[in-house]
């Protein structure tokens, strides 16, 4: 199959010898080098068989000195289909041409629909749209992908809560969430608030409801703070409790330290590489050369091809190889228990609101052990700790 191919390069002619002496006309053939393959009788006299394009002017002296005939029956192989591609070639260029044009013209951007915002913040959006790149006439494959626009916008644009953005043929569609928009009043049924957890009270904010505790009061789990039944007996009334009652909380936690703490970082070194992906398949078409990197991380990007409406199963596949090294971090003891205390309040802040706050700390243990530090630390909590109670109807009785 090797040396077919190779014969097809060069070019073969098929011949048909015809005339006596055939065999020994072959047999001439052979002995002064020329080869031949598939030899096949078409009668008595008359033979057919192949043979490479640069051997034919020795073939035409071989039969002028025998008592044959030679008629060439079919020419193949590349030098044959090379001149038929250069008689068509103005149709060959300008059918290439014109699908080039149509796959780059499917692949820009030709719109940006931009929905739920004002006319104020669809301008930011737009403008800061065309500093990225995504404008009319730009090819999507130089164009961050919808997950990259969609965390840009959101990063840079204080207006939006959220941006949806989808890619449809040429055209981004853009789906805003602004901010504050107005809300609907919250319908509320009559309630207490009640203390979540146990506190000492540092402040109280009332909106609506009685208060039955003060500041400085001890309060426990589920101890009433302000009552949401209101006036004398014989009129009695019931209403949605609202406020805020602040109180000094207390807790405890733990937190273990390695010494020693090693973690992947990238050294800055990168190499990139250019796939057509057809199906599964990607075939490199830039950045040849083996990666040399012991340890590295990929980041793929990938963009679908377009043919006028029609999303064609190849894409283009951007692969970014980045160098990582291994870092390795040693504390000595007290950077390891300031590290710990840092982790501890992270820890504590994570799970308290906009509002609240540390009011202090202490250390009550902390000791070294294997290579690792533990640390104890209890905190002192100002935050919010009331929380609503439905006042069902034996309550008002």
């Amino acid at each position: 199959m090797k040396n077919l191919w190779i014969e097809f390069i060069g070019g073969i002619v098929t011949v048909k010898a015809k005339g006596k002496g055939i065999e020994r006309f072959i047999n001439t053939l052979t002995r002064n080098g020329i080869h031949i393959w598939q030899v096949k009788r078409h009668g008595v006299e008359a033979v057919i068989f192949k043979i490479k394009l640069k051997d034919v002017n020795q073939i035409r002296n071989a039969v002028r000195n025998s008592d044959c005939k030679i008629e060439f029956l079919q020419r193949t192989g590349f030098p044959f289909l090379f001149k038929r591609l250069l008689k068509s070639f103005g149709f060959v260029l300008g059918a290439t041409a014109f699908i080039i044009v149509i796959l780059v013209l499917s692949n820009m951007v030709w719109g940006i629909e931009i929905k739920g915002a004002n006319p104020a913040t669809e301008y930011k959006i737009r403008k800061e749209l065309t500093e990225m790149g995504v404008k009319r006439g730009k090819l999507q494959f130089f164009i961050d992908n919808v997950e990259g626009i969609q965390r840009k916008l959101s990063d840079k644009i204080e207006e939006i809560t959220w941006v949806g953005v989808e890619l449809k043929g040429t055209t981004y569609h853009l789906q805003v969430v602004e901010k504050n928009d107005p809300k609907k009043p919250e319908y509320l049924s009559p309630r207490n608030l009640v203390a979540k957890k146990k506190a000492v009270i540092v402040y109280m904010f009332v909106e609506e409801g009685q208060p039955v505790v003060s500041v400085n009061d001890h309060v426990k789990p589920g101890q009433l703070l302000v009552s949401g039944i209101i006036g004398k007996e014989g009129n009695i009334e019931t209403l949605p409790a609202k406020g805020e009652i602040y109180g000094e909380t207390w807790y405890k936690t733990d937190v273990t330290l390695p010494l020693k703490k090693t973690f992947q970082v990238f050294n800055g070194n990168e190499k990139r590489k250019h796939y057509i992906k057809i199906g599964n398949v990607e075939i490199l078409v830039w950045g040849f050369g083996k990666v040399k990197y012991k340890e590295f991380e990929t980041e793929s990007n990938e963009k679908k091809i377009n043919f006028l409406k029609w999303e064609l199963p190849i894409s283009y596949v951007d692969k970014t190889i980045r160098e990582s090294e291994q870092e390795t971090l040693i504390y000595d003891n007290e950077q390891a228990f300031e590290v710990a205390k840092t982790l501890a309040r992270n820890k504590i802040k994570s799970g308290l609101s906009e509002n609240d706050k540390i009011k202090g700390e202490k250390v009550l243990h902390k000791s070294v052990d294997n290579d690792k530090v533990t640390i104890s630390i209890h905190f002192q909590i100002i935050e919010n700790i009331a929380e609503a109670q439905p006042i069902v109807q034996g309550d008002t009785e």
